[in-house]
């Protein structure tokens, strides 16, 4: 319990106290302070206990600061992924207006994150899991799909992490934890295509990151509209 730095009669005066014992109350504290409860006689020990037994509790902690989804653990090792892949995508020999898989469902993931703003607390993290299987499958499917439209290259997903990590301190999971098959198999889709599969990850995200998310169970926000995008990149 934080010290009390003066006396608290006028939070006893709003409880009922009357003017009476506030004044019994005030003289007795200020005694304290002055000389110590040791020299108080029995019965006014006993009232002044009364008294501050009836007032609230004094804290010495700060009322706390929701941290921006932007700061959250889980939401900064995506953006650091994405910027990886981003580096990566400048030394393919692709067209400027081709564009890797990965980074296409890292952004949509990041838009709903955005949108959505779950808490992203232990509850949350432990459930994310669950998207890296989603992620693989939602990758396959585009390979299979649009075989003929992309271009595939090698990226190391684990190495700049694991340094990162290291660096920083930090204990990140890999973005395809467990999974060792092509593990750097790097899809990009050309410009044609693009925006159909951009489509397509918008479309299999969107229930899956709504509803996987314990602190979203209770969120009565509707679907983003297509055209939203966060106000930091408007």
């Amino acid at each position: 319990m934080a010290k009390e730095l003066t006396h608290r009669a006028e939070e006893l005066k709003l409880l009922g106290w009357s003017q009476q014992d506030l004044s019994r109350y005030i003289d007795l504290w200020d005694y304290r302070q002055r000389w110590g409860a040791i020299n108080l006689e029995r019965e006014d020990r006993q009232f002044l206990r009364k008294a501050e037994a009836s007032l609230p509790e004094i804290t010495s902690s700060k009322p706390s600061v929701k941290k921006p989804i932007k700061e959250k653990s889980y939401y900064c090792r995506l953006v650091f992924f994405l910027n990886q892949m981003s580096d990566a995508e400048k030394s393919f020999e692709i067209p400027s207006s081709s564009k890797g898989l990965w980074p296409i469902i890292l952004e949509e993931e990041l838009r709903l994150l955005d949108y959505y703003e779950p808490v992203l607390g232990l509850p949350d993290t432990l459930k994310s899991k669950l998207l890296i299987p989603f992620r693989e499958n939602i990758i396959s499917s585009l390979l299979e799909d649009y075989r003929d439209s992309i271009q595939s290259f090698d990226f190391d997903f684990n190495t700049s992490l694991d340094s990162f990590n290291t660096k920083e301190n930090k204990k990140w999971q890999r973005l395809r934890d467990g999974v060792e098959k092509d593990e750097k198999l790097y899809p990009v889709i050309d410009a044609t295509h693009l925006d159909e599969c951009r489509i397509h990850i918008r479309q299999e995200l969107l229930p899956m990151i709504r509803d996987l998310f314990p602190s979203l169970a209770e969120t009565s926000k509707p679907n983003p509209p297509e055209e939203w995008i966060p106000e930091s990149e408007s």
